[in-house]
């Protein structure tokens, strides 16, 4: 199964997705350097078009369909970056969207949404498995399912991230990205394990929101109850079943923060190195920050900022905190 995706595949996606997409930028903070004990780099994957990286595997997902399969329409589902990334990438391609998004999603991201275009079906996450709710979207409608991680074209798409990141910064001692269902981390450990084998790859997860952790530690995927995290792109309840062999053979470990320190993250990264970045998009800067990394100090450490799309009141509240 790890072979099932590989570093060409990547590169394929970045040939295909070209300029369509941003190269985002790759910045530093002495201030984080200074807070952490290590040399920082962060790839801003919350100036991606969308506002995070999911348009990458998206709208490369789209763009492998036939012309047939575009003019059928797409159906996700979604907390909502996702959410956000088929329904841009479904405009983009000339074809419609249903996205299927849970009722408590983050309001700014079902606006957003709703604005590229997309039709809304809401589910209990709770209740519902959101993956049948967009399985019966399919069987009503004759769409094209795009799923959130579980697709070697979405997985390829998002690994173009880590290709364009260790092609800035090529000489990095660990590299680390927030885990929900592992489709960031499938694609971006794929390149880092091809180009730099002796890379520490981390992942990182909420406390709460711990289900890569546990199925790493296991030996196979395991499934938690829904988990309540301020973290909301990454309240998974189990891993992604093509990503996780992928996140086994790749991965140095997964490490844990807290939701408060995720805040803390949030807060510093807003005020001190002036990156305002979501929750989910701050879980890896929050493990740096608080001290999970089990390197030396001053070791070279790029961090995947995968979203910015961030609730504006959400955001007060966290910078009123401190």
């Amino acid at each position: 199964m790890p072979g099932s995706l590989t570093l060409d595949d990547v590169r394929a996606a970045a040939r295909r997705l070209g300029a369509r997409i941003h190269r985002t930028p790759v910045i530093s903070s002495q201030s984080f350097d200074d807070a952490s004990g290590f040399h920082v780099f962060f790839k801003c994957e919350n100036l991606q078009r969308a506002g995070a990286f999911k348009i990458r595997g998206a709208l490369n997902k789209l763009l492998t369909l036939t012309a047939a399969e575009r003019e059928r329409g797409v159906v996700a589902f979604s907390s909502g970056n996702h959410a956000q990334g088929v329904a841009l990438a479904a405009r983009m391609v000339g074809t419609t969207a249903i996205i299927c998004m849970p009722k408590d999603a983050p309001a700014l991201k079902l606006e957003a949404t709703r604005n590229y275009g997309a039709e809304i079906v809401f589910y209990d996450r709770h209740t519902d498995d959101r993956e049948q709710v967009a399985r019966g979207v399919v069987e009503r409608t004759g769409r094209v399912l795009v799923p959130p991680y579980d697709d070697p074209a979405i997985m390829a798409g998002q690994g173009t991230a880590g290709l364009e990141f260790l092609e800035d910064v090529p000489s990095l001692d660990a590299l680390l990205t927030p885990v929900g269902g592992g489709g960031l981390m499938a694609g971006c450990s794929t390149v880092a394990r091809a180009l730099f084998p002796g890379v520490q790859i981390f992942g990182v997860e909420t406390d709460t929101a711990n289900d890569t952790y546990l199925s790493l530690r296991k030996g196979e995927r395991v499934t938690i109850p829904p988990p309540p995290t301020i973290a909301d792109g990454i309240r998974l309840t189990t891993p992604g079943a093509l990503t996780f062999p992928i996140l086994q053979a790749n991965l140095t470990d997964i490490l844990l923060v807290s939701d408060d320190e995720v805040r803390a993250a949030v807060r510093f990264l807003a005020l001190r190195a002036r990156i305002v970045v979501e929750p989910t998009g701050a879980v890896p800067a929050a493990a740096v920050l608080a001290g999970r990394l089990p390197l030396s100090r001053g070791a070279r450490v790029g961090v995947v900022l995968s979203g910015g799309n961030i609730d504006p009141s959400l955001l007060i509240d966290i910078l009123k905190a401190g």
